[in-house]
C-alpha cells in the first residue's frame, strides 16, 4: 500500500505553462483525503512559487528542495538540510568569476547571483522572485547548494567540471527549454537521501513510497523507492528506471500517479 508520494516540480507538477493544472490540485486533495502523505521533491529552492506549491500540497508536512540539500518541515520550520563545505563555495566563486559562467548560491531561504545575463533574469522569473543581482559575499546564512546555469549543449562539459568536489546532477525545465541547471550539493546529498529521511520521519517503509519524476536528477530517488513512476515526457534514463509510466505533464499525467496511489488504499481496504 502506498503511504507517501513524492513529486518532482519541473516536468512533473509544472508543465510548459509554468503553472499547475487545476486537475492536479484536485487530484492532490483526493490523495491527502485518502490518508496519503504528499511531498515535493525538487531541485528548486524553498521560496517563491515553489514554496507556494509545497504549502498547497501539504502546509503541515515535510518537503524536499534543492535536490535534497534542503529538507524542511513547513509547519515547524525544522530543517534537516546539509551545508556545502565553505572551501567548495570559495572555489566555485573563483571559477565563476574567472570564466564568466552563471553561478547561483543558495541558503534554505534565499539566493544570490552576480550575473546580469538574460538566462539569470529568466530563471528569477521562473522561481517567482525579483531579479536582484548582488555579490555572493552578501548572502547571509548557510549555503546548502550551488548551481550553474548553462546552455543545453554545455551540459556534459559542465558536469565534468569538478570544481569544488561536489555531488552534481543536471536538470531541465519546460519553462526554460534552452537551459541546463547543473546542481551542486555536498558529497552524498541527493534526492534519494532526502526521500529516506522523510520516509523515516513519517515511519513509512521505502517499499510503500512512490516517487514521480522526469529528469536525471530524479534517478537516485526513483531507484530508492518501491513505486518509481516516470512522466511520459521523462528522459530516457528515467523511463528505463521506472516501473510505471503515466501521461505527459501538460496532460496532467501526475493525476494518473495519484490515482494509482489512491487505488492501492482501496485495494487494501477491500482485502
Amino acid at each position: 500500500m502506498i503511504k507517501l508520494v513524492f513529486t518532482d516540480v519541473d516536468g512533473t507538477l509544472v508543465g510548459s505553462s509554468g503553472t499547475v493544472l487545476p486537475e492536479v490540485w484536485t487530484g492532490a486533495e483526493r490523495l491527502r483525503a485518502a490518508g496519503i502523505h504528499l511531498a515535493i521533491c525538487t531541485g528548486r529552492p524553498a521560496f517563491g512559487d515553489t514554496l507556494g506549491f509545497a504549502r498547497r500540497l501539504d502546509p503541515d508536512g515535510w518537503h524536499v528542495f534543492q535536490n535534497g540539500a534542503s529538507v524542511l518541515h513547513l509547519a515547524t520550520a525544522q530543517s534537516l538540510s546539509t551545508p556545502v563545505p565553505p572551501a567548495s563555495v570559495r572555489a566555485l566563486i573563483e571559477r565563476a568569476r574567472a570564466i564568466g559562467r552563471i553561478l547561483e548560491l543558495y541558503t534554505d531561504t534565499a539566493y544570490a547571483v552576480e550575473s546580469t545575463a538574460p538566462r539569470a533574469r529568466e530563471h528569477a522569473r521562473l522561481l517567482g522572485v525579483p531579479f536582484e543581482p548582488r555579490p555572493f559575499e552578501s548572502l547571509e546564512g548557510t549555503i546548502v547548494r550551488a548551481q550553474w546555469l548553462v546552455a543545453i549543449e554545455e551540459e556534459a562539459s559542465t558536469l565534468a567540471d569538478e570544481t569544488g568536489a561536489l555531488e552534481r546532477s543536471a536538470s531541465t525545465s519546460p519553462v526554460m527549454p534552452d537551459t541546463c541547471f547543473v546542481n551542486m550539493t555536498a558529497p552524498g546529498v541527493d534526492k534519494a537521501r532526502a526521500v529516506r529521511a522523510i520516509a523515516a520521519q513519517y515511519h513509512v517503509a521505502l517499499d510503500d513510497v512512490m516517487f514521480v519524476g522526469d529528469g536525471n536528477n530524479d534517478l537516485a530517488a526513483l531507484r530508492a523507492v518501491g513505486h518509481p513512476v516516470a512522466m511520459a515526457n521523462a528522459d530516457a534514463s528515467v523511463l528505463a528506471a521506472a516501473r510505471r509510466t503515466v501521461g505527459h505533464v501538460d496532460d496532467a499525467g501526475l493525476v494518473d500517479a495519484f490515482n494509482v496511489a489512491i487505488e492501492s488504499h482501496a485495494a487494501r481496504g477491500a482485502a
